[in-house]
């Protein structure tokens, strides 16, 4: 197993849970949990393999990830209604899930020789797609387009980070674990402290 299979494995599993935990808000039955479990925990890194054309895609490749992405669902079809607060853990393991999908995301384009601007598109690609198949198909305002969030900013600096540190430590371990410290600190700074970006606001012509 190389490196970016292990990291597509470990996001597939959280983003999956996070996933089904939204399925549990919208009260789906367990075939609706798996499906979204599934949408987001591979949506991510099926657009970017496509768009890599790395063939086969990697789910298809590894069918573990479909496997992990299905437990994570009957898991979290289980625990569920003991959360206290859903929405809270949703945003943590989905801040957890971006930070791992982010390098694996890097990892897969740097393993395809792209150059820093594409590793850098890839890492974003990989970490958010799926998130937002998941807002999109339970009718929620997706996580990337809400006021507040860094959200694809720090999937962005992960990306970068990662690019950038490769260039110069071309061991894995170093670039891909700075990528995801720089991308879950500006995700956890959001988070508990409000971070964000400042919004655009319309000024009237004056009359």
């Amino acid at each position: 197993m190389t490196a970016t299979d292990a990291l597509d494995l470990a996001s597939v599993f959280v983003f999956a849970t996070s996933g089904a935990l939204v399925a549990s808000r919208q009260q789906l039955d367990p075939v609706g949990f798996a499906f979204v479990a599934c949408l987001t925990a591979v949506g991510g890194g099926t657009v970017r393999d496509v768009l890599l054309d790395r063939n086969p895609v990697f789910w298809i490749a590894e069918p573990i990830n479909i496997a992990a992405a299905l437990l994570a669902a009957a898991l979290a079809f289980l625990i569920a209604p003991q959360l206290e607060s859903r929405i809270k853990v949703i945003r943590w393991l989905d801040a957890v899930a971006l930070s791992v999908a982010v390098v694996a995301g890097v990892s897969a384009a740097i393993e395809m020789g792209a150059s820093p601007m594409i590793i850098t598109i890839m890492g974003i690609v990989t970490g958010t797609a799926g998130g937002l198949m998941r807002d999109v198909v339970c009718n929620d305002v997706p996580l990337v387009l809400r006021h507040g969030e860094l959200y694809v900013t720090a999937a962005f600096a992960g990306s970068l980070t990662s690019a950038i540190v490769a260039q110069v430590f071309p061991d894995p371990m170093v670039y891909l674990l700075a990528g995801a410290l720089a991308c879950f600190i500006l995700r956890a700074g959001s988070l508990l402290f409000g971070w964000a970006l400042p919004n655009y606001r319309h000024n009237p012509p004056q009359s």
